[in-house]
């Protein structure tokens, strides 16, 4: 089981950007020292839900601030950027890591970004999956072009190649961000591990693993390949004494970040988006992730993994609001919680 952070870079209320994302690469280097495995990057535009515009940015940053963590991005928005470009930086940063940096990916949603970067909805709603090839055939291949509906382009090298370039690793893990059914199959078919949402329960996390599974089987994915897919679970974690301690600090804080966060998102295309009560939807992230004693969160991480057979957790522990609060919990993961996970 490989434990890591996921870093939002949240702006609560009252709070500036610049102290959002300052408390996001603290807490990334406290999880180096603390001894956790991945520091996991949001990305956002526009919204103070996260502050973070480039995960693939931040994460350059991190990796040469830190010299053991892995460093991910949870997730790149990839209808908003050309594949060949968010290719070209995941190459060179899993050249100059020595093979530490993990790209995530996502589709996103029907947000404004579209219409600023120029996308439009098409890139969303159909796109994903030609975006989602040319970025594999960039980080696998020597040379790439295009004949898509979106991408056309003559042949070109890859350079820096990233399957060359370090012998013990083929190239950048690449992960897949998985809402829905659709998004399960298209990641099996091409034996990509999934990323899991936070507001996603055991029971639906292990029915995904296991359509997960079948639809790799179906496309041919190798018993080995299916067997060794590490799935990335999203989740919060707060740490305390006693559990009612870390679910007031969540309670206290989390409402206020998540009202603010999610009301400033605009879809594109003027549509309807039906918001979580921000009170209702904490009190669900504190019932279904570790939030409590350290016994308790070690507990309730080991089950997860029995029941859905996922081996990686990406948690939120900037819950707080707090830049103190959140080192400390960071801390905390590494010393009171990672060593009863064995």
């Amino acid at each position: 089981m490989r434990v890591g952070s996921f870093v939002l870079a949240a702006q609560f209320p009252g709070q500036g950007q610049g102290e959002a994302l300052h408390r996001a690469v603290r807490s990334a280097e406290v999880a180096e020292e603390a001894g956790l495995d991945t520091a996991w990057l949001a990305e956002h535009h526009f919204v103070p839900y996260g502050t973070c515009p480039s995960a693939v940015t931040l994460a350059a940053l991190l990796l040469g601030r830190t010299s053991r963590l892995r460093v991910g991005t949870a997730v790149s928005v990839l209808p908003t950027v050309h594949p060949v470009a968010l290719g070209e930086q995941a190459a060179l940063l899993h050249v100059t890591s020595g093979g530490r940096f993990s790209l995530g990916v996502g589709r996103g949603g029907p947000w404004v970004d579209l219409e600023v970067f120029g996308a439009g909805l098409p890139a969303y709603e159909q796109g994903f999956p030609e975006s989602l090839d040319l970025l594999l055939r960039w980080l696998r291949e020597p040379s790439v072009s295009a004949a898509g509906d979106r991408f056309r382009f003559r042949e070109v090298p890859v350079v820096p190649r990233p399957a060359q370039a370090l012998t013990d690793a083929p190239g950048p893990e690449v992960v897949v961000a998985c809402t829905s059914p659709a998004g399960v199959r298209l990641a099996a078919g091409r034996g990509l591990p999934m990323l899991l949402g936070m507001h996603v329960g055991d029971e639906e996390k292990a029915e995904m693993v296991a359509l997960w599974r079948r639809s790799a089987r179906d496309a041919g994915r190798s018993a080995q390949e299916i067997q060794d897919a590490a799935h990335v679970s999203a989740g919060v974690c707060q740490i305390a004494d006693r559990r009612t301690d870390a679910v007031e600090t969540l309670l206290k804080a989390m409402p206020g970040w998540l009202r603010q966060g999610l009301e400033a998102h605009v879809t594109v295309d003027g549509r309807t988006r039906r918001m979580r009560d921000p009170l209702a939807y904490t009190e669900l992230l504190c019932g279904l992730h570790p939030v409590g004693t350290p016994r308790l969160c070690a507990d309730r991480l080991a089950a997860t993994s029995e029941r859905t057979g996922i081996s990686r957790f990406a948690l939120l522990v900037e819950g707080s609001g707090d830049l103190a609060a959140t080192e400390d919990n960071v801390r905390r993961l590494g010393a009171e919680v990672l060593p009863h996970l064995g």
